[in-house]
């Protein structure tokens, strides 16, 4: 079995939404590059890293938080949340981040998708959310 813990950045915090409500946080941790690193020492191979208020607006908020994780941890860190074009993805790829997950973008930019792709072979992720057994955009 290959276990892949998350760390979901809201606020520079390690959180957890109740059933996805952007305004129902609750606070795990106000270090995640500390989290990062307790995840690395209890053997993961990988971190799965979401921007939550990068979802929500499309403007990644918490790259300050992900650079510092990336610094603190070897394991492969994959990166999702407000990543909507293909700047967002070569700034993620030059600060060492492995793999890059596209959401809403795969849905409204699916040109994105195929560029990315071409780009970055093998490290672009698209990741798709249900609500109600539809595509779920923008968080």
């Amino acid at each position: 079995m290959f276990v892949i813990p998350a760390i979901d950045l809201k606020n520079g915090q390690c959180v957890r939404l109740l059933q996805g409500k952007e305004d129902a946080v609750t606070i795990y941790s106000n270090d995640p590059a500390s989290t990062a690193k307790k995840w690395e020492e209890c053997g993961a191979k990988l971190l799965h890293v979401v921007d939550l208020d990068g979802a929500f607006t499309g403007s990644q908020k918490n790259l300050d938080a992900i650079i510092k994780i990336r610094e603190s941890v070897l394991i492969d860190v994959e990166v999702g949340g407000g990543i909507r074009d293909i700047k967002k993805i070569d700034d993620l790829i030059s600060i060492g981040i492995n793999r890059i997950i596209l959401g809403t973008a795969v849905i409204e930019k699916p040109s994105l998708l195929k560029d990315a792709c071409a780009r970055y072979p093998g490290r672009i992720l698209a990741g798709i959310d249900a609500k109600d057994g539809k595509a779920a955009v923008k968080g």
